[in-house]
């Protein structure tokens, strides 16, 4: 059975949606978008990056969102959205001023007290930024409890690079790696053209004291896993972000049954050496 050793902060009434106002949006590319929602009542529950929320349009529906933002830079959530599917439309199209249902935080986090005195590798494939993006910013915000830090981020070409401006911010830092890569590049692009995974020999990191956050595709994560291995990071301080499709995110339901465990209660931030077998059987 999984044994999360993240961090986890509990929603008081895990059933019961509290009324949240959308503070403003900004589109970050063509199909996606940031919201940032406060409390209409009350102060909103702390939570760690990696977990997520439950985001509720009446007549639409329920979908879960992975936090996008530290607790630090607001008093209510960030959350990032890309327009997939229904419930995500309407998410990325909402106004300012809009009300809608939040439950949460639910999940295990990123291990960000267990990486502390470590080289941290953080490798974000698309979208797979948007829930590492809070580890980044909590590092950068407590930078000395850590070792070398590096961020291996891939895109599908260059015009579909998320949180293109901070990232530019975080490459001229001068204590933090950071190696972007393109699928597919374009003539303007003098950068790095692969997925993320072949950039880990490139990264400054200790393996074997390295902890590894890995979120993007599932293949993605599949081949990171094995090039993390293969360099030396051992598989119990390699964590991955698993998605399924989670409805009660409190592990009744089902529907995001991972082996004997579920993503929403054990996850979505797991341990490799504890899910490895799993990963390697399709259709789980």
């Amino acid at each position: 059975m999984f044994t999360p050793d993240t961090d986890v902060a509990l929603q008081p009434d895990p059933f019961l949606p509290a009324l949240y106002c959308v503070a403003s949006v900004r589109r970050d590319l063509g199909d996606t978008v940031t919201i940032e929602l406060l409390p209409k009542h009350g102060a909103r529950p702390d939570f760690t990056p990696g977990q997520f929320n439950m985001l509720y349009i009446p007549g639409v529906g329920e979908a879960a969102i992975s936090m996008s933002g530290h607790a630090s830079e607001s008093p209510g959530y960030l959350h990032t959205i890309r327009d997939v599917g229904a419930i995500s439309a309407a998410l990325t199209h909402v106004a300012t001023g809009a009300q809608i249902g939040v439950r949460g935080p639910f999940g295990a986090g990123w291990p960000m007290r267990q990486a502390e005195g470590r080289d941290v590798l953080i490798i974000a494939g698309g979208l797979g930024m948007a829930p590492l993006r809070p580890a980044v910013v909590g590092i950068l915000a407590n930078r000395t409890r850590y070792g070398r830090v590096s961020v291996l981020a891939g895109s599908r070409n260059p015009n579909d690079i998320l949180y293109r401006e901070e990232v530019k911010d975080w490459r001229q830092r001068l204590d933090l790696d950071v190696l972007v890569t393109v699928d597919r590049a374009d003539v303007d692009w003098r950068g790095n053209v692969g997925v993320a995974p072949m950039l880990i020999s490139r990264a400054a990191i200790d393996p074997g004291n390295t902890i590894a956050m890995v979120c993007g595709p599932e293949v993605m994560m599949r081949v990171t896993a094995d090039m993390l291995l293969h360099a030396g990071v051992p598989a119990e301080r390699i964590y991955l972000s698993m998605e399924r499709n989670m409805k009660c995110a409190i592990g009744l339901c089902g529907h995001c049954q991972f082996g004997p465990g579920f993503v929403c209660k054990d996850g979505p931030v797991m341990r490799l050496d504890q899910i490895a077998h799993l990963l390697a059987v399709r259709e789980i």
